[in-house]
């Protein structure tokens, strides 16, 4: 019998037993019945492209937690065999390879599960692969389409994991029902609850930085982001609303539209709600819409009602009920008539996306840039993961728009950094640089500044003229060489680079000296903070000299050998303005009240940054906390009134009198606000009658939106001045350039020091801030200390670390850690 069975199996048809299986088939049951983990979502594409030859499947990376991070190509068997023509015949288009075509295929690319607890787009993409190759192959005869079934696996299975272990079975439908709350970071972020579609372009987080280098070899003419939002609103295709950025063109909006109604076509058909041309604008570069457009393509956003909240059921505020099934039925009907749109279009698609790539009608040509040599590496190493070019001029004086005097002005470029918009990506160039974007309508979904010489602390000129630029730029090489008869070694401090020096030096045990006035040695003069490593001090440090120089030339930070302690002014190593830097213990408040995108930033700055030890600990234990092991306490933004109060917030302030130091940022503030010995208070508002607009009280209704936007600023970019003599702000220059995400405006304190503060008027550099919220900063702090005891608080108004990309204000968190009130 055994003999029998096993000839069988040798003389079967191949096609009887590896068939190809529908998603459910696959997975042992109906889509949309269960939400499936990630790794059987990876086993079904892996099933999908053993069995059918119009797919093949690949890994482009992993993600913190070490799940695979996976894309499918997809076209027909002879487009299968010809991708790497298909592909580099694309780039020649649009002139980032070298040599002639003339392209006829179209390349669709699909995001799904940016937002991990956003879970029913994996679901649609397993359904819209097996749909796409069994039902509309035709449609591949001209068209590529790239998949991405997860974008973010490590949020997903977050989400995924806790909703199959809490759900009813059946599922409960009722809003109350447990499996309808997520619990703090929620499933949304990734690993380090990152926000992943506002990373695009800053490319904080593997995911993305992995990502970027597969799009940047496919550049497709047309980019989707499956989404979900909140359980009333039924879903949401292009066209965007307002506002567009003028970089967009007009055949962009336009093919918007054509997306549009076909996808309109098929939910009229089907009885399904939807939207268009509301709340989804197109403006901010980092997400998963736009960041496709300012390269070229049709990116647009698809928004499912759903998110964490649905689980597999839910009703919603209209006694509606909204299923799963549903939810994958509308993500899936929605690819597959872009993917139909794109095969009809593929040769306008092409000669239209290669008009994107001339450039020569955009305002600037070049943008001149220089400063602090390591923000200036740190934002080459951006445009490195963008593939964007730029060189460096040897050119005297450059004139054009100065971002320091915020008008037009002179600059001296001598080996300055030149990014120019004559390249093939020159439209995201001018997107990233320009000193501010355009707005046709303050009612927008994010920020509406990011300008990269303000996040990066750099100076120069817009030009409208294009400047002459080589690739050569003398590297700066470091190959310090100990001295053994040297005193000490000073190293400098104005970068995020030297704080990362100081961290790696006091890991390895080597204690580090910092010093509160300038410093002048052997004819060299250093700035405040700069840092003393004396042998003195390091007495017992085996290979002192070698440990240290092996340090500093990893981290490129040139030491000066010192043969004397003694100054040519002033200040001597051992003078009592001379600190030793101790090597600080670090909690970090995280969970419920905490802003989960707040905390990640943070513990993502201190992991893969700073590198430095921190011990997070849960607000629900903060109760219990031995607040005598630690030296500072890290309140991240969030809502804490209720969780930091009563004999809570007694310890915290003993802690505080007896040499602690917090630093609050953003809204953590609010825990301080008003209490006795912290003198944090709020600065007052305008009287009721200068508030009164013309029409007195009364606003149109249709206006109450519009008129809403006068108490708010959306992410703009306020002139900041410094106290750069404060330990908070060493390394910095007087004036500081400040993303500012919010209204709240504090008074000048009388007894503390206001390190980065707003005087007279407010000067709004670039972004929206609507009249009465940027009145209202006169004579405000952003940054400031208030002593307390033998302690600190540190009030950081504006959030240095939100989202990682505003590099020049990251000195700041490092300044705090370990130089101020030590």
């Amino acid at each position: 019998m055994k003999r029998l069975f096993h000839l069988l199996f040798l003389f079967t048809p191949f096609f009887l037993i590896a068939q190809l299986k529908s998603p459910s088939e696959f997975l042992g049951y109906e889509i949309g019945t269960e939400f499936t983990r990630n790794e059987a979502v990876i086993s079904y594409f892996e099933h999908i492209a053993a069995n059918n030859g119009k797919v093949k499947y690949f890994d482009y990376g992993k993600t913190n937690e070490r799940r695979r991070l996976t894309y499918a190509v997809i076209s027909s068997e002879e487009n299968i065999a010809n991708l790497e023509k298909i592909r580099t015949d694309n780039l020649k288009n649009i002139g980032l390879l070298s040599g002639e075509s003339s392209p006829n295929k179209t390349i669709v690319w699909l995001s799904y599960n940016v937002h991990g607890n956003e879970a029913s787009s994996s679901e649609a993409a397993m359904n819209t692969v097996y749909k796409l190759i069994t039902e509309h192959s035709a449609w591949l005869e001209n068209v590529v389409v790239i998949m991405d079934p997860s974008v973010n696996p490590d949020g997903r299975d977050r989400y995924v994991n806790w909703y199959n272990q809490v759900k009813a079975s059946p599922y409960n439908s009722a809003q109350d029902a447990t499996e309808h709350h997520e619990p703090w970071p929620s499933g949304r972020p990734n690993h380090y609850l990152f926000d992943l579609n506002r990373d695009w372009m800053w490319a904080s987080q593997v995911e993305t930085q992995q990502r970027l280098k597969i799009y940047n070899q496919w550049m497709p003419q047309i980019h989707v982001d499956f989404h979900e939002q909140f359980i009333n609103n039924p879903y949401y295709f292009a066209p965007a609303a307002e506002p567009f950025h003028e970089i967009i063109t007009p055949w962009q909006r336009e093919f918007q539209n054509r997306v549009g109604k076909n996808n309109a076509k098929y939910f009229d058909e089907n009885g399904w709600l939807f939207f268009t041309r509301e709340s989804f604008d197109l403006l901010y570069p980092s997400y998963g819409d736009t960041y496709p457009l300012y390269m070229g393509a049709i990116g647009m956003t698809y928004e499912q009602a759903g998110h964490g909240m649905a689980g597999l059921g839910i009703i919603n505020d209209e006694n509606i009920a909204l299923t799963l099934i549903d939810r994958v039925a509308h993500h899936t009907t929605s690819g597959l008539s872009t993917i139909e749109v794109a095969s009809k279009n593929a040769v306008s698609l092409n000669t239209e996306f290669k008009k994107f790539f001339k450039n020569d009608d955009l305002k600037y040509k070049s943008f001149v840039l220089n400063g602090n040599p390591d923000n200036l590496k740190a934002l080459t190493e951006l445009l490195d993961k963008h593939e964007i070019k730029y060189g460096f001029t040897n050119s005297g004086t450059v004139t054009g728009f100065s971002y320091s005097q915020n008008k037009n002005g002179s600059f001296n470029a001598k080996d300055a950094l030149v990014v120019s918009t004559n390249q093939p990506k020159g439209k995201m160039v001018h997107v990233l640089f320009e000193p501010n974007a355009a707005l046709s309508t303050p009612l927008t979904y994010d920020i509406t500044a990011w300008s990269l010489p303000y996040a990066y602390g750099l100076d120069g000129v817009a030009s409208t003229s294009l400047v002459a630029a080589n690739s050569n730029n003398s590297k700066n090489t470091v190959s310090n060489v100990a001295s053994p008869t040297a005193a000490g070694y000073i190293s400098k401090w104005n970068s995020l680079q030297d704080a990362e020096f100081l961290s790696d030096l006091l890991k390895h045990d080597i204690k580090v000296r910092f010093s509160e006035n300038e410093l002048s040695f052997g004819g060299v003069n250093f700035g405040r903070g700069s840092l003393i490593i004396t042998r003195s001090d390091n007495k017992i440090n085996q290979d002192f000299d070698k440990k240290l120089i092996q340090i500093a030339n990893s981290h490129k930070r040139k030491l000066y050998a010192s043969p004397t302690s003694l100054a040519d002014k002033l200040t001597d190593f051992g003078s009592q303005y001379v600190h030793l830097v101790k090597k600080q213990r670090i909690a970090l408040l995280q969970g419920k009240g905490t802003s989960s995108l707040s905390y990640g930033a943070l513990w993502h700055f201190f992991e893969t940054q700073l590198k430095y030890p921190i011990t997070s600990i849960n607000t629900e234990r903060i109760a219990n906390v031995a607040w005598n092991k630690y030296d500072v306490l890290v309140i991240p933004d969030g809502r804490y009134n209720s969780i930091l109060k009563d004999e809570t917030f007694k310890a915290l302030e003993e802690w505080i009198n007896k040499g602690g130091k917090v630093i609050a940022i953003g809204n953590a503030l609010s825990v301080f606000e008003d209490k006795e010995g912290f003198e944090l208070k709020k600065n007052e508002a305008e009287s009721a009658e200068k508030e009164k607009d013309t029409l007195g009280n009364f606003v149109p209704y249709a206006m109450r939106e519009m008129e809403s936007t006068k108490n708010f600023i959306t992410g703009s970019i306020f002139k900041v001045g410094v106290d750069n003599t404060h330990p908070l702000a060493f390394g910095y220059n007087e004036t500081y350039y400040s993303l500012k995400l919010g209204s709240d405006s504090f008074a000048f304190l009388n007894d503390g020091y206001n390190v980065g503060y707003i005087k007279d008027d407010p000067i709004s550099i670039a972004g929206f801030s609507g009249e009465k919220a940027k009145a209202s900063l006169k004579n405000s702090f952003v940054f400031a200390e208030k002593p307390k005891g033998n302690g600190s608080v540190i009030y950081m108004v504006d959030d240095v670390s939100f989202r990682s990309f505003w590099q020049n204000g990251k000195l700041f968190l490092a300044n705090a850690i370990f130089f101020v009130g030590e």
